[in-house]
């Protein structure tokens, strides 16, 4: 039992679920497709919740992705419940989640039915789902990552299929800007991407949800209609909106990360020299629990390196919070322009640590 669906973006979009029991109308036995008509993470995240508990982790954000490109970029920072590394989505990434019970639970069997609608599509296409639950083209170009959250009677995996995604973007917020990155997390693999675009520009997102979504129907002898939902409507999802306001808490994103160090140093050009600072953190659920700060003695007094360190020790990990307690410090700072112009310039390198 499952139930199509797509959520895609970072954004999400439209992909694959199915569930037995999603309560919403006109859903028969046998499942649904559904199509979100959002391309909001956090919305679309709710969904596949609020499906999940009808029916019936850990992220490492704070230190695998690049958090201050992706404030720069407008890119929104999602935490999902199911386990697995850091994924980028846009506009041209599809998102499928199918939803089933745990015992009839198995991935590769979806996985092997996105393959068989591409083959379908685009017979002399040589794609293939390997023993890490990828999907890759020409035995190289990965197109299709996986992700699942397994529950004790109920389960879903979602997968990723590359369409027409923006990959200069992708490649940049998913490299982590930390030296010496210590986590406890289940990281990343880094592998070489290929759009399906790139293969064949007729292979729009529109094509390949259609094509999915038939495959999907036909498979489970199911009504191939695509029924869209909104992913606001508390008439059809009751209580669907405190789970959206829930995934965006500071407490959720980063609250609940596992714990990762870091021990790093960055170059700080100061008139007619370039000065190494060097940092050593602990983070713990989002928290700074050690922090170190060293910067050449004859620049910076090291007990005003001290002071920053003790005031960041507890605080969020969040450049907003660096702002805050950088303020708060200067003002018992002696009234020294050179100085404050200093302290200022190590204040500003430690936000673009977060």
């Amino acid at each position: 039992m499952a139930l199509p669906w797509s959520l895609r973006s970072c954004l999400q979009r439209p992909g694959v679920l199915r569930s037995p029991r999603a309560r919403l109308g006109g859903a028969g036995g046998g499942g649904l497709i559904l199509q979100s008509l959002s391309d909001d993470v956090y919305q679309n995240l709710a969904v596949e919740d609020w499906i999940h508990e009808q029916v019936s982790l850990e992220n490492r954000q704070g230190a695998e992705g690049n958090l201050r490109l992706m404030r720069q970029k407008g890119i929104k920072l999602a935490r999902r419940r199911s386990g697995g590394g850091t994924v980028y989505h846009d506009l041209g990434n599809i998102n499928l989640t199918f939803f089933t019970t745990r015992k009839k639970y198995e991935r590769m069997d979806n996985l092997k039915l996105v393959v068989r609608v591409l083959k379908a599509l685009r017979p002399q296409m040589d794609v293939n789902v390997t023993d890490r639950y990828d999907i890759v083209l020409g035995g190289r170009y990965k197109i299709s990552g996986t992700a699942a959250k397994l529950g004790r009677t109920t389960a879903y995996h979602h997968c990723t299929l590359l369409c027409g995604t923006d990959k200069s973007v992708l490649s940049s917020v998913l490299k982590s800007p930390y030296k010496g990155l210590k986590s406890n997390a289940t990281a990343s693999v880094p592998s070489s991407v290929r759009n399906l675009l790139e293969e064949d520009p007729a292979l729009t997102c529109e094509l390949l949800l259609e094509a999915i979504a038939e495959e999907y129907a036909t498979q489970h002898q199911i009504d191939h209609h695509v029924t869209l939902i909104n992913p606001a409507d508390e008439a059809v999802l009751p209580g669907i909106n405190n789970k959206t306001k829930e995934l965006q808490t500071w407490e959720w994103v980063y609250g609940k990360t596992p714990k990762f160090s870091i021990s790093t140093y960055f170059d700080m050009a100061y008139e007619d020299s370039v000065l190494e600072v060097k940092v050593d953190m602990e983070v713990k659920h989002g928290r700074i629990e050690v922090c170190n700060i060293n910067a050449p003695e004859h620049w910076l007094p090291p007990g005003l390196c001290q002071e920053l360190a003790k005031s960041l020790t507890g605080s969020r990990f969040c450049p907003d919070e660096v702002t805050v307690l950088a303020s708060t410090v200067l003002r018992t700072c002696p009234p020294n322009d050179e100085l404050r112009n200093k302290w200022n310039l190590l204040c500003e390198n430690m936000r673009m640590l977060m």
